[in-house]
């Protein structure tokens, strides 16, 4: 039996969550995440059923076995999914999470100046279509 998809939520209009959504997905060859903007009505309604603010978007949001996850501890939960050498960045988890998420939070709060903004939400390729979120392929399908 295979294990349960975990969701990535990400800020849909900002260009690098949505460069760190394709490199995600490039190496992501286990097919363990879906991804979805946070801004999409499909995301906000599965985060619905959770303690997280309707218009929450500052870090991605990582849902998994049933369980929120955030900002730096959501992305190393992430990179040890990932092929390549991205699992031997797991260990910082053992790092206080305070001293994590003040540098995630330093790059998040300079992500548009630094980085820029679209202005929608990114649509995924034919070729992606698979990973990204929908009603149809929501785990979540009753409320979709």
């Amino acid at each position: 039996m295979s294990q349960p998809k975990s969701i990535v939520f990400f800020d849909g209009v900002c260009n690098l969550c949505n460069s760190s959504v394709d490199f995600m997905i490039k190496r992501d060859k286990n097919d363990r995440f879906l991804v979805g903007a946070l801004q999409d009505e499909t995301s906000k309604e599965i985060l619905s059923q959770f303690d997280v603010k309707e218009d929450y978007l500052d870090s991605i949001v990582l849902l998994e076995n049933g369980k929120i996850f955030y900002k730096s501890t959501a992305a190393l939960k992430i990179a040890k999914q990932l092929s390549g050498f991205w699992p031997a960045l797991y260990p910082l988890v053992f790092f206080p999470q305070s001293l994590r998420d003040a540098v995630y939070d330093w790059i998040g709060k300079n992500r548009y100046k630094w980085f820029g903004k679209q202005n929608t939400c990114r649509l995924p390729s034919p070729e992606e279509q698979a990973k990204f979120l929908s009603p149809s392929n929501s785990p979540f399908k009753e409320i979709a």
